[in-house]
């Protein structure tokens, strides 16, 4: 028997966030800047405001290549990698693209490490995502009282 928590986890799905075309990559990348962690590196394209409703909400990508190892290894990454993204669809950082690059250390590392990991990004990505947001808004000048 499932309790409603595990119903509702079950239903999270990624197919409508992720980047699937090579052109959207290449426009993250470009708008990006390149982040470290400790077993992947990340970029994290903040998209303009006056985008469509439709693009506001998050996308991830994810890319493996071949000097991760066999093509069995790279899907296993990346599976591991979907799975603790479909986990915490919560906390995507809404109205950017983020990609991961993992490393091949990602294959052996305990999960619950490679969740903690990737839920930091996660959260470090929203954080800049709302410090980019009040910088960008326009501040009111100071009103003085009238005389």
């Amino acid at each position: 028997m499932t309790t409603p928590l595990n119903s509702h986890l079950s239903q999270q799905s990624l197919v409508g966030l992720r980047l699937r075309h090579h052109a959207d990559y290449q426009a993250a990348y470009a708008a990006a800047r390149k982040r470290q962690s400790a077993s992947m590196s990340w970029f994290l394209a903040v998209k303009p405001l006056a985008d469509s409703a439709a693009s506001v909400s998050p996308r991830v990508g994810l890319t493996a290549g071949k000097v991760l190892g066999k093509a069995h290894e790279r899907n296993r990454i990346k599976r591991r990698m979907r799975e603790v993204l479909r986990r915490h669809i919560d906390i995507l950082p809404t109205g950017a693209d983020l990609i991961f690059h993992p490393r091949r250390a990602v294959l052996s590392m305990e999960f619950t490490k490679l969740e903690a990991e990737i839920v930091r990004i996660l959260t470090q990505a929203t954080a800049e995502i709302k410090r980019a947001a009040q910088q960008s808004q326009p501040r009111a000048p100071l009103s003085r009282p009238a005389l």
